[in-house]
């Protein structure tokens, strides 16, 4: 007989008979949603599932502090995931770890150990996690997750009283971390920010390699779950500026900067990378690479590694990080597309969007499987119709659709792929679809700010307005001088305005309005001038409206109001209405 010291992490779903009961498909179909959310964390904290029955799992992990990450983690998705759903219909699991001693029969494991595990998932509250003396012991001072001691419990069918232990896991507040207005709080974890590369070649055409590679580090980094990674958009707000790294961890409300260099030259390219800590300036890391082109995915990978192992080593070596998939082994096709992206980035007139959609075609045409390539394609077609540049909304929505397919079926693990799907669905008009695609794209990356917003817009048109801002805000905390702030900020004003909080929504058009004069922020904050009877105040605002209408605006409005409840749709009509503008029906 085999044995053997494990952790042990039993959850089960509360009141599942009453779920069931209620409406049994809808149950069945949250209970396999869920359970794959739960399959993949495990699996990403170096667990495995070794059991489970109906609404309950089992799951071994070989580290106390990997399996209290991972249960965390279970909890929080699910908790995000539970906001979309009707009160009555939420699924909420209790979960128990133990460690313990164990029999290994074949891949399933018995004895003491896992029965304890169990019985500590009874106690525990529906969204809890309980957690025994043995696995507290082993976690001291590793992690800071709030822990509440519950005194000896006698459990069922265990002889012997067990010290158990309640894990807080909610995750802070984006709006009390200063996401609406600064200072910016610390997080609770370590918080990083990637500077852009410093271009250090001769030609200046090689910037947009410097640029390509600062993101691709950053989305690196972001994949750990338990740091807390500052987006591109806002990190790339200071490029070309001198600013001391103290000011820009104050700015960004992080902890460690990384900055570097690139300098290319033919087949060879050297890139310089350092990490330091922003309140005192010091560096902790440094490293030099002097490789062939060839080899900039390993060099990204390395210096990645690098970082993550001098902030926290234990991250780096206990959590089993998702493999990124090689972007394509075509280097042509890789510059194409870190062209296109930069372009895409640019964001300031029609042109920038055609010659973006250029690279990316041509990306795809070099390697038709390259993933980021068709990811990309689609974020900038919709860009283009957002921006109301597209002169054929249906033609490019109809591109975009088939661009982001694509993208999620060359790689189904890529967060910027759902990302791209999430749009593709609000053009496709169905609104809950596009909230699904938003919540994997969270589950895969939780520091991808791009889909904390996809998921606050998706849960507007869905009607879920309340539960809209908290992605809104987490997308503020993640990205803080983010160009898109505008966008955020006009739809948290959107929200207040369905909530029929009128004034709030004034208040956020306006502070959205004052970064970037925009044509639908312009017709929220008319929608809720209107409601508020300040007929005056629409009427200057609408001449300046009218002579920025989007080129194609019949096809403009259908993608960019797509309510599942059609009297939503209305309720925006009829505050335009009231305020004198023209409305688009």
């Amino acid at each position: 007989m085999e044995r053997k010291l494990a952790v042990i992490l039993a959850g089960d779903v509360a009141g599942y008979s009453r779920l069931v009961a209620a409406n049994e498909e809808d149950a069945l179909a949250t209970l396999a949603t869920y359970n794959a959310t739960i399959g993949d964390l495990v699996s990403e904290h170096g667990g495995r599932i070794f059991g489970s029955a109906g609404d309950s799992f089992v799951a071994e992990f070989q580290s106390a502090v990997q399996g209290v990450r991972a249960a965390v983690a279970i909890q929080r998705a699910l908790h995000r995931r539970n906001a979309d759903l009707p009160t009555d219909r939420r699924m909420e699991f209790r979960l128990g770890l133990n460690l313990g001693d164990v029999v290994v029969s074949g891949e399933n494991l018995l004895g003491d150990g896992v029965n304890v595990a169990a019985r500590l998932q009874e106690v525990a509250l529906p969204a809890g996690i309980c957690i025994s003396g043995a696995v507290r012991d082993q976690i001291e001072g590793k992690l800071d997750f709030p822990m509440v001691r519950m005194g000896d419990r006698t459990l069922k069918n265990i002889p012997r009283p067990v010290p158990v232990h309640r894990v807080h896991w909610s995750r802070e507040d984006p709006v009390e971390a200063g996401a609406l207005d600064g200072p910016l709080r610390l997080p609770d974890k370590p918080s990083i920010a990637v500077l852009p590369f410093v271009n250090m070649s001769d030609d200046p055409e090689q910037e947009f390699f410097a640029d390509g590679l600062t993101e691709d580090i950053i989305t690196a980094l972001s994949l750990y779950r338990w740091f807390f990674v500052i987006a591109q958009n806002s990190s790339f707000a200071y490029k070309g500026r001198a600013v001391d790294v103290k000011q820009i961890g104050r700015d960004l409300g992080v902890r460690y900067i990384v900055e570097g260099s690139v300098r290319r030259a033919g087949t060879r390219v050297r890139v310089t990378g350092q990490l330091i800590e922003a309140e005192s300036g010091v560096h902790l890391w440094a490293q030099r690479y002097d490789r062939e082109i060839t080899d900039i995915f390993a060099i990204q990978d390395e210096l990645t590694q690098n970082v993550v192992g001098a902030i926290e080593p234990e991250i780096l070596i206990g959590e089993s990080r998702r493999v990124q998939q090689r972007a394509t082994d075509n280097l042509d096709a890789y510059e194409s597309h870190m062209r296109g992206t930069w372009l895409h980035n640019a964001q300031d007139t029609a042109a920038h969007f055609v010659d973006a959609i250029t690279w990316h075609r041509r990306a795809i045409a070099l390697d038709p499987d390259f993933g980021r390539a068709h990811m990309m394609l689609a974020r900038s077609l919709y860009a283009r119709c957002f921006h109301g540049f597209s002169d054929d909304v249906d033609r490019d929505s109809a591109e975009l659709r088939a661009a982001a397919e694509r993208a999620v079926a060359l790689d189904t693990r890529d967060p910027y792929s759902h990302y791209a799907m999430c749009l593709a669905h609000f053009v496709g008009q169905n609104a809950p679809a596009a909230v699904e695609e938003a919540q994997q794209a969270i589950d895969l990356n939780p520091n991808l700010a791009l889909a904390h917003m996809g998921l606050g817009w998706a849960r507007i048109f869905t009607g879920h307005f309340a539960e809209a801002l908290d992605p809104l805000h987490m997308a503020l905390r993640l990205s803080p001088h983010d160009p898109l702030t505008y966008l955020i900020l006009d739809r948290i004003a959107l929200s207040h305005y369905h909530l029929g909080n009128y004034e709030e929504a004034v208040h956020y058009s306006e502070r959205g309005l004052s970064l970037r004069r925009a044509y639908f922020n312009r017709v929220v904050l008319l929608a809720s001038l209107g409601q508020l009877d300040r007929q005056a105040e629409a009427q200057r605002l609408i001449p300046e409206t009218l002579s920025n209408v989007p080129a194609d605006i019949e096809h403009y409005w259908k993608i960019l109001t797509p309510y599942v409840d059609r009297r939503h749709r209305l309720h925006f009509l009829e505050g335009l209405g009231k305020a004198g503008f023209p409305v688009v029906t």
